[in-house]
């Protein structure tokens, strides 16, 4: 029986959210501890890498983290977003985000179905004639880069914001009884490890959003019990509340 969740992500802002909601129907204690937190470039920063974002037309957004971070930087260098902006994002949970900071209806904005940068390339390569901007973590591989140069589409990778370690303390290393852990980032499974380098999985739970998060779990020697997004689950929550009705029988 899954009673306490580790959810490895802020508390969210909302009282709307699903996971109160998977919590209330379903009898579970979701504890909300990120492992790391993220920092934003400064603007003084980001011109170390001289780019100018008004000289792309369409931003490719991977994370809620990249979205936040760009419009942060356009506030703080003063720069006025066109609406003739495109914004392609991985999967429809990011692209709702950027209601956050535009009128979703005026924007341009396409979204994929499997959270993975290839279910965007088709509607990409519809749009082949963009100047497609990529807002990037300090930590992060050269697959995107290799997917959009190899279609031929013109692009440049830009870092955003960084992860900083957000380490338990000793009392939350004692008091680590959860059944279930929820991952969204190959960081957060490398600071578990990094946190507690004894850590036992046993009996308990670990889901992970995300190819790379899911990679990193069994990488680490662990076993992975839940993976999202799916095309039937598109978001954690939907994957989570289905796999906790069906084990909590």
């Amino acid at each position: 029986m899954i009673k306490k969740i580790l959810v490895s992500q802020p508390k969210p802002a909302s009282d709307k959210s699903p996971y109160y909601d998977i919590a209330k129907e379903l009898g579970v204690d979701l504890v909300f501890r990120p492992f790391f937190k993220v920092e934003g470039l400064s603007a003084k920063e980001f011109r170390q890498q001289k780019i100018n974002l008004l000289d792309y037309t369409a931003v490719v957004f991977t994370s809620r983290h990249a979205i936040d971070n760009y419009f942060k930087l356009a506030q703080e260098m003063r720069i006025t977003i066109p609406e003739t902006m495109k914004y392609f994002c991985v999967i429809e949970t990011i692209a709702l985000y950027i209601q956050k900071y535009v009128q979703y209806r005026k924007r341009k904005v396409f979204f994929g179905d499997s959270g993975k940068i290839d279910s965007l390339i088709p509607q990409m390569v519809k749009h082949k004639d963009e100047k497609y901007l990529i807002p990037q973590s300090s930590v992060h591989n050269d697959a995107i880069n290799d997917l959009l140069t190899s279609n031929k589409l013109k692009h440049k990778e830009c870092v955003m914001y960084r992860t900083v370690s957000n380490d338990l303390t000793e009392e939350e290393k004692k008091s680590f009884d959860y059944d279930m852990l929820v991952f969204f980032s190959p960081t957060g499974v490398r600071a578990l490890k990094d946190n507690m380098p004894d850590f036992v999985q046993g009996d308990i739970k670990i889901a992970a959003f995300g190819p790379a998060t899911a990679k990193e779990v069994i990488d680490q020697g662990l076993r992975l019990d839940l993976e999202a997004p799916s095309k039937e689950y598109p978001s954690m929550t939907g994957a989570l509340r289905a796999f906790l009705e069906k084990n909590n029988k």
